[in-house]
This record gives C-alpha cells, structure tokens and sequence, in this order.
C-alpha cells in the first residue's frame, strides 16, 4: 500500500529547494562579477567581432568567385555562422533569404552589413584584390584544365631548380587560375633576379586556355575604345590572364591623363563583362549577434580577489546548506542502520519521525520485521505440528510392537492390519511433506499430456467409490466429453483425490460429494462440491495453510494431517492455475481448480 507524501514533505522537493537556493547564490554573485569586469571584455569582443566580419565578408566573395550561383551556399554560412558565433543571411536585392544560419521565419537585421560581390569589392578590405576591385579568386575561363596545370608545374619546377643551380632561392605558389609561379620566399614576390641561363620564356608562355580567354577580353574591350575616341590597338595591353591592367603602368610617358582616364573603364568593365557568368549574383550580407561568443578578458588584481571572495562566500553557504539537509536525512537512516545490525530473534522496530520517504522506508522495515517474526512463529508451530504428527504413529506403531514382544497379546492379523494402518499414516504424512518440499524448491516435475476431464473425474471417483459407500456419502461425477487439459494425470488425481477426501470427511451419511468440470473462457473450471458442515467464515481465509484446522480437537487419524489442501494449491499453481474456496456453514463446501485449457487429443496420423 502505497503512503501520500505531502508536497513539502517529499525528500526530492526539499533537495530541489535547497539547489535553487544554491543556484540563486550562484547566479547572483555571476551576474554581479559580470557586471564589475566585463567593460575592457566589450571592447575587446568589438575589435574580434569586426575582424569575424571582415574574414565572414571575405570568405563569401570567395565563395562567389568560384561559384557560378548560391546554390550551395547553405553549408559554408552555417560553417561560419558556427565558427564565429553569429547570425549570418545571404538575400538577394530585394530580401529573399538565400542562404540563412538562423531558424526558418526568423526575422532579418534593419540593415544589411555589406554586399557580396566579387567584381566589386573594398581594395582595402580584400587583400591582393586587384587594380578594378575584382576578387583575385574570379578565374573564370583562365582556369587552366588538368593537363595544362601539370604542364606549366613541370616547367616551374625545371626553373626553381635551374634557380637554385645559379644560386637563387625560390619557392612554387599556385594562382587561383591553377598556374604555378615563382615567387621568393621571403616576400612572396615574383624574384626579381632572374638567371640569363633560366630566362627560357617557356613558363611565361600563355596557354591555350588563357589565349582564348584573352581574345574574348580583348574584342570585349575594343568597341569600348571605339566609342571612347580611342585608338583600339590598347586592346594589345591586356595581359593573358585574369589580373587587371593600369594602362599607365604599362605604356608610362606615352598615355596621358585623359586618355588614361578614358581607357581604364573601358578595360575594367570588359574584365567584369567577361568574368560576370562565372561568378555568383550580388548578395546582401546581413549578420546578426546570434550566440555571444566567448568574452575573453585579462582578469586583474582585483578581479581575481573578487572571484575568489565570491566562490569562497558561494561555497561556504553551499556546505552549511548541505550539512544541515544531510544531518536529518542521516538520523533516520542511522536508527534503520543500528535496528537491522540487531539480533534477528529481537526483531526491533524503528520509530516513524517522518513523513517523506525515509519515513516510509521505516515503515516498510517494520513491516519486514512483522513479517519475519510472523514467519518465525509459524515456522516454530510447523516444527511442532510436523512432531506430532509422525509422534501419534510412532507411538501407536512401537505400543502395539512392545507389548507384542512381551506376549501380552498374539500377532494376530487384526494387530498387523492395525499396524499396516499406522503405518500408511506414517507415510501419507511423510509423502504430504515431501510434495510440499519439492513445491517449495521448484522441483515439482509435471509429465503434461492431452487429459479428458470427463475421464480423470470418472477415475477419481472411482478411486474414492469405497471410502463413500462406507461413508455413506452419494459421489457424483458430471463432466462434458468435450474438455480437454493440458495437464499431468497423476497429479491432477492427485489434487482432486485431496479435496475429494476431505469433502468425504466432512459430510455427513446421506449427503453428497460432486465432481464437475466446466468452460469458463479460456479456462477450464474443475469443482468439487459437498453438503457438508461448511467452514466458518472466519476459517475461510486459512484452510490452504499447512497443518491448520478448523477444528482443534479433531484426531489426527479423522482429520488428517493438515497437507492436503496447501499441496493442492502448490499442484494448481504448477500447472498455472488457481484455487478458490466458498462455504457456507450447514451447507457445504465448493472447492475450484481453474486450469488453462488444453489443445485437445494428440494425433498420430
């Protein structure tokens, strides 16, 4: 039976009071340490947050330097967005969201924080941009294919190592366009010593890919400077790859400022007219706070002092909070502790101070301890009922036998049947026990088999024909052909021959004993029914434990040894039934066996 435990009272609530005490503490003095030594951190976290954007900013126009669309965006915003702790959105022109880090429905920043757009970007901001503001990462179609790539690294490895033959150190960097270049290893620069014997001309030779590309870019830019009033032959300025071009860098004293100022847009916009299909649309970068970063401060003095003083304070209130809880949750458990270190055969009961759960373990250990003085007492009664039981034989059995050695009487064959008798009770005790035993150790072996009801009542009664004639008893079977148990025979004689007996014993001449066997579901009822004195209902409750009786003064050799009824039980149940007794007093007994039933008879063919 289970114990209500007042909210209030319940061992978890109190625990979890006293963590939220705790915890506010906690919380508390956190809050007020942010406060006190997060100002140097904000400005810290500003200088890291706009170096974030700025990587953020140029990690996506390199994205759409070499990407044709967004289509594949996605994945590199959540990377960032999970690199840097921010909300990071692509939309295009007019706010359609294309790639977005946050939660679908979630609403942008007022503004957005800078354009994506490789064509067009911030000198200052893109390092190694080129002159017109492209991303030096937008190849287009000066991408080298895979042979002329490992074409041109077979020449730039001949010429580093006719290089470092002449003395000149020099290391391979690969462009963006997959050529391989020479650059010093100190500046990164192209070297500007180059050996008379490695000035072969060959590594600087345009490819294939890259003539075709330079042509495009050149008839791109000639109707420009048509229409500008110059002279279309600038076109032979622009180089074979995808670097812009200062015309006044390449033609210096015989450009003047104004047709420099002329020609210069028109290179530039046939640069961008030939790289636009290869790269991705302007986007609108938007970024958001998303999760706060980590604040990384450099902790003072007197920051130092304060985190100390605060933790100290914080655990000193969490130790005397957990002393107090732990003292009273330990009482109780100590009294349990000292009452089962006892001896068993004081059997000591622990007081109840409480309602929560230590309190209901109490109450559970007084309840065992019942329990186990209980079944000490009936353990004691069953030593002596099982005494007196083989006594009374015993004594009759070595009576008769001593005074037979004395020749007070013959050995006559009246004196042996007596003798037998005794015997056989002797015995029937003896059996009783030990089904009882084999029951108790789960040793019962069952021989299960398709059994006919109507035939195993026949049997039984057949068995008990003598004992209720001389009786004077009417024993009755009633059983339909159709009932089948899977079952084992022998013991199921067993226990309706135990019921059958003591139903004998207690009608009286002229009454009746009935067997019967019906469907009830699933399952299979097996009845014996009497018209005999019935039990109390008092009794009712007992007359399945061992070696009980209703009545006290009843002989043993009348009334049997007690056994019959607990073994039914035991066989019942090791067939997985059950057995149920009603009575009322003056007017019999019923006693049911109910069975699961059986698959039916067994076939051979």
């Amino acid at each position: 039976m289970s114990t209500r435990i007042p909210l209030h009272k319940r061992l978890l609530v109190r625990l979890l009071i006293t963590s939220g005490l705790i915890a506010v503490c906690s919380v508390a003095a956190t809050a007020w340490l942010a406060v006190a030594t997060t100002t140097q951190a904000l400005r810290e976290e500003q200088g890291q947050a706009l170096a974030d954007d700025m990587d953020v900013l140029a990690e996506l126009s390199g994205y759409a330097a070499t990407h044709p669309d967004w289509s594949e965006a996605a994945r590199t915003v959540k990377e960032l967005s999970a690199r840097t702790g921010r909300r990071i959105a692509l939309t295009t022109s007019d706010r359609r969201i294309i790639a977005d880090s946050a939660p679908p429905g979630t609403s942008l920043p007022p503004s957005a924080a800078a354009s994506v757009d490789p064509l067009h970007i911030d000198t200052y901001s893109e390092r190694g941009a080129q002159v017109p503001g492209i991303d030096p990462r937008a190849v287009g179609p000066y991408r080298l294919t895979g042979a002329e790539r490992r074409k041109v690294a077979a020449l730039a490895d001949q010429r580093r190592l006719c290089f470092s033959q002449h003395g000149v150190e020099a290391d391979l960097r690969h462009t963006p366009s997959g050529r391989t270049v020479l650059v010093d290893p100190d500046s990164g620069a192209t070297p500007a010593l180059v050996p008379d014997a490695c000035a072969d001309g060959r590594l600087n030779t345009p490819t294939p890919t890259e003539e075709r590309a330079t042509r495009a870019l050149r008839a791109l830019a000639r109707n420009c400077l048509v229409e500008a009033g110059l002279d279309a032959g600038y076109t032979a300025l622009l180089s074979s790859g995808p670097d812009g071009v200062d015309v006044r860098d390449l033609m210096p004293g015989k450009l003047g400022d104004k047709e420099a100022r002329l020609a210069q847009p028109c290179l530039d916009r046939a640069r961008r007219a030939q790289l636009d299909p290869y790269v991705a649309p302007v986007a609108e970068l938007f970024l958001g706070t998303g999760d706060t970063p980590a604040v990384l401060f450099d902790m003072s003095p007197a920051n130092k002092a304060k985190v100390v003083g605060t933790a100290s304070l914080v655990l000193a209130v969490t130790v005397a909070a957990t002393a107090l809880v732990a003292t009273r949750l330990v009482r109780p458990l100590r009294a349990l502790t000292a009452a089962a270190q006892q001896p068993p055969e004081l059997h000591v009961r622990v007081p109840v101070t409480t309602r929560d759960e230590t309190g209901i373990l109490a109450v559970a250990f007084n309840d065992l301890t019942e329990r186990r003085e209980r079944l000490e007492a009936q353990r004691k009664a069953m030593v002596s009922d099982i005494a007196h039981e083989l006594r009374s034989p015993l004594t009759n059995i070595r009576g008769w036998l001593e005074v037979t050695r004395d020749g007070v009487v013959d050995p006559d064959p009246v004196l042996l049947a007596s003798l037998h008798d005794e015997a056989l009770v002797l015995q029937r005790v003896i059996d009783d026990l030990q089904d009882l035993a084999d029951a108790d150790a789960g040793t019962l072996r069952l021989h299960r088999e398709p059994v006919r009801c109507d035939e195993l009542l026949q049997q039984v009664a057949a068995a008990h024909r003598v004992a209720a004639d001389a009786a004077r008893v009417e024993l009755r079977a009633d059983a339909d052909g159709d009932i089948w148990l899977d079952a084992d025979p022998v013991r199921m004689r067993q226990a309706l021959g135990n019921l059958v007996s003591n139903a004998l014993r207690h009608t009286p001449p002229g009454g009746r004993v009935t067997l019967s066997a019906r469907r009830d579901g699933d399952d299979i009822a097996l009845e014996v029914a009497d018209t005999g004195t019935g039990i109390a209902p008092g009794d009712l409750a007992h007359v399945f434990e061992r070696f009980w009786r209703a009545e006290k003064s009843r002989s043993r050799r009348t009334g049997g040894s007690g056994l019959g009824l607990p073994i039914v039980r035991h066989l019942v149940a090791a067939h997985g039934g059950t057995v149920a007794a009603r009575s009322e007093p003056g007017t019999g007994s019923v006693f049911t066996l109910r069975l699961p039933g059986g698959p039916g008879p067994r076939s051979d063919a």
